[in-house]
């Protein structure tokens, strides 16, 4: 399986707020080979989706989000650096990012007091988003790059829209810092197409419940508690497609699909997504196994969900 296009996505800066340049990327790779998938969809963009896009493939009943951004850091007073999400932060980690002066690379520091700040030659224009350096690493098993959360969730996206016919592609903004994106989209396709079922197309956390190797996770819970009857209707198609997942129980964690509960649509959602060691740091790693049961889940429920 090619993972350039998984490592180009890792590369862009995107933290949450500053979503802008992995969307224009996004666009464009859609305008381009698009022309090559089964189906065209119709593509919903621009200000009144603010960063967000949406695809439209037929006639759809289910949408699958997927979240553009990342997390990272802003720039506060003197050398501080205040968190975007909530990035694991230890000293001598790379950061990067552009401000009026040009191109950053510098240093993050943690002091014993567990204050962030940056080191480096210059003072950083306040308010710059500094984000991990790109470290893209593939073996045989297993991919490690910062930010495969959410760029795999993206990818797997992306390679979904290949095949389908009908559903709805939603890549959202604003995730890892509190959500927003979901509730506005939900709000569009409720109202204008009907559709009322979500899959989340996320990556979770490897736990001593679920293991690298194992399959994709399909999440019962976290700190949201989806409906029991729509989880049911997911778990009878991928077993009956020989899907191999593992069932994920957790009492924290979030996602598009909380953001979608606490909407005032009724939303029916499920997490789905591979499990990463090294979470929300440079270092963030996923069996290539699960990546490829992760897409086999994503192209066989939308398109038995869809129909």
């Amino acid at each position: 399986m090619n993972f350039s296009l998984l490592e180009t996505l890792c590369s862009i800066h995107a933290p949450s707020g500053s979503e802008q340049a992995m969307t224009e990327f996004v666009l464009k790779y859609i305008k381009k080979e698009s022309k090559k998938w089964k189906a065209q969809p119709t593509v919903l963009a621009g200000k009144s989706f603010q960063d967000a896009i949406v695809l439209v493939f037929g006639k759809p009943t289910t949408a699958m989000f997927a979240h553009l951004d990342s997390i990272g850091y802003t720039v506060g007073y003197s050398s501080s650096l205040i968190r975007i999400g909530g990035p694991a932060s230890k000293s001598g980690f790379k950061l990067v990012g552009t401000d009026s002066k040009g191109a950053i690379e510098c240093k993050l520091h943690v002091d014993k007091d567990r204050n962030l700040s940056y080191l480096y030659k210059r003072e950083i224009d306040r308010g710059t988003t500094l984000t991990f350096k790109p470290n893209f690493r593939e073996n045989d098993d297993y991919i490690q790059s910062p930010y495969m959360d959410n760029r795999l969730g993206v990818w797997t996206a992306l390679k979904t829209a290949e095949t389908l016919e009908n559903g709805i592609i939603v890549f959202s903004t604003y995730e890892e810092h509190g959500g927003g994106t979901a509730q506005y989209v939900a709000k569009y396709i409720y109202e204008n197409y009907g559709v009322r079922q979500a899959l989340i197309c996320d990556i979770t956390w490897v736990t001593s419940g679920v293991q690298h190797g194992n399959g994709v996770a399909f999440s019962m819970r976290d700190s949201g508690i989806p409906r029991r009857s729509y989880l049911k209707q997911i778990q009878h198609i991928l077993d009956k497609q020989k899907i191999l997942y593992q069932i994920e129980v957790e009492s924290a964690g979030g996602s598009d699909g909380n953001v979608l509960q606490h909407s005032p649509y009724p939303f029916d959602w499920c997490f789905i997504g591979a499990p990463e060691d090294h979470v929300h740091s440079p270092d963030e790693k996923v069996a290539i196994s699960d990546i490829t049961q992760m897409l086999k889940a994503y192209k066989v429920l939308m398109q038995k969900m869809n129909k």
